[in-house]
This record gives C-alpha cells, sequence and structure tokens, in this order.
C-alpha cells in the first residue's frame, strides 16, 4: 500500500483566566506544511487591452494636431487587382456616331489651318446682325419706354443664340415678360420667358423700372445666308398687355458673311476658347 503522509494540523489551547480578571481566548496556529494550497494575490491588475479615458483624450488631442495629409494614406489599385479588365472596346454602329455641333467643327478647323499656315489667316464666319439701331441708343429711348411701358435695351448674337435685356416699367410687383420669335416669318412661332435680373431707382421723373433678361436658343443649321430671326417682346401686369415690336416692323436680325483675319500669335487663344 502507498505510504501516506502524515501533516500537522492546528491546535487549539485555552487558558484558565487568572485572578487578574477575565482575558480573550487567544487562537494560535502552527505554520502551514508542504501539503497547504499556495496562496495567490486577491487583487488582481488591470488588462490594458483599451486605453483609460485620460489617455483616450489626449490621443485623440494628438491626432488632431496631425495633418490631414498625414493621417489619410492614398492607396491605389488597379483593375485587374479587382478582377476587372485593364481595357474596354465598344463598338459604335453608324447610326451611333456622336454628334458635334457645328461651331465647334467650325473652330477646329480655324485652328487647325493655323497650325499649319506661317502668316495671318483668313476666314469667314456667319452670324446674325442686327437690322436696326440698339434701342438703349436711341434718343428716345426713354420716351418709348413710358408710351409702350416695356422696350427691348439690348440683343447680342452668339453661335448659340440671342440673349437681350428688356426694361419694362415697375407697374406692379407681379408681372410676367416673355419674347416671342418665329425663323419662318411667322408660319410657326416660339415663345420664351424672361427672368427678372435687377431694378433701376426712380431718376429724373421716371418711375421704378424693372430690368429682364432672356435666350432665343438658334440651331446650328438656321445660320445660312440671308436667314431671318424675328422678335417681340410682351410684357403682362395687372391684367394687361403691352408689346414692343418695333413700332409694328418686329425686331429682325439677318444671317450675314464676315471675314476675318486671325494672327499666327493668337493659335494659343482659340485652344482656350474652344
Amino acid at each position: 500500500p502507498p505510504a501516506l503522509h502524515a501533516c500537522s494540523s492546528m491546535t487549539l489551547r485555552s487558558r484558565t483566566p487568572a485572578e487578574g480578571g477575565p482575558q480573550p481566548n487567544k487562537l494560535q496556529s502552527s505554520t502551514s506544511s508542504s501539503c497547504d494550497p499556495a496562496l495567490r494575490p486577491i487583487i488582481r491588475r488591470r488588462a490594458r487591452s483599451l486605453p483609460t479615458l485620460p489617455e483616450r483624450r489626449k490621443q485623440a488631442a494628438a491626432q488632431c494636431q496631425v495633418p490631414v495629409c498625414q493621417r489619410r494614406m492614398n492607396r491605389v489599385r488597379f483593375a485587374d487587382a479587382l478582377g476587372l479588365e485593364l481595357t474596354e472596346v465598344k463598338v459604335f454602329q453608324t447610326g451611333e456616331d456622336p454628334s458635334i455641333p457645328l461651331h465647334v467643327l467650325s473652330r477646329l478647323s480655324i485652328n487647325s489651318d493655323l497650325w499649319y499656315s506661317s502668316s495671318e489667316l483668313e476666314f469667314t464666319m456667319q452670324c446674325l446682325v442686327p437690322d436696326f439701331q440698339q434701342p438703349v441708343d436711341c434718343m428716345d429711348f426713354s420716351s418709348r419706354l413710358q408710351e409702350q411701358q416695356v422696350c427691348l435695351e439690348r440683343v447680342t448674337s452668339s453661335d448659340l443664340g440671342l440673349s437681350g435685356t428688356i426694361q419694362v416699367c415697375n407697374v406692379a410687383f407681379e408681372k410676367q415678360v416673355s419674347v416671342r420669335y418665329t425663323f419662318n416669318h411667322w408660319e410657326s412661332l416660339h415663345e420664351v420667358c424672361a427672368r427678372w435680373h435687377s431694378s433701376i431707382p426712380e431718376k429724373n421723373g421716371q418711375g421704378q423700372v424693372d430690368v429682364f433678361t432672356f435666350f432665343l436658343p438658334v440651331p446650328p443649321f438656321l445660320l445660312q445666308l440671308c436667314s431671318v430671326v424675328q422678335f417681340a417682346a410682351r410684357y403682362q401686369v395687372n391684367g394687361w398687355e403691352y408689346w414692343d415690336n418695333n413700332r409694328g416692323k418686329n425686331y429682325s436680325l439677318t444671317c450675314w458673311t464676315h471675314p476675318l483675319k486671325m494672327p499666327r500669335e493668337c493659335e494659343e487663344s482659340w485652344i482656350h476658347f474652344i
């Protein structure tokens, strides 16, 4: 049979009270032998997996002082790393050819001619020219405005269309200004609304005047020689309707061809203009 190891046990001894008065009992124990379990400290140290609240505040304050360019790192990923193709082929059918505006093609051709030319280049441009004097430059502009309550101020043309300004007398707050125009001598007509732009205060006995702006889109194929665009301004306020049709003749613009000379040193400006 295996040998048994004897362990010393604690002994309790009581002492008889002395004559001097009662004394409390005392517990005496002998030292622990090798059979007693090893004692471990009860207070354990907290794991440092997460920083404390003050430490987190310090780290957040330190990150705020670091520039954004240092905190964020750019990452470059290629298409093949994501399982995508590096190239993509698109086949266009005949009906899917991109439509390039005429004014863009003309400017590109001008730029190519400038590149291969060693001297000044002369070319022609088609644009709409007003058949009337700008109303704001006329001496009777103010009187016409007071008489008609609405009057065209100025109109300019470009490759995209016509833009201009209209002045109306501020009869009431609610008002509507529009422009009615045609490309085929009023066989068909179109109308666009003008937008409020600014107000002109009273001066020289005239009331307050509102300025409206408008834009008439002109298709590029209409920019042909001797093509005519006609329009008139309409002003609706307080249930009344006022017109400015250039005293019954309507405002008209005719397409004409103008020769222009372009110096070679201006070729770079055409690149930026396109």
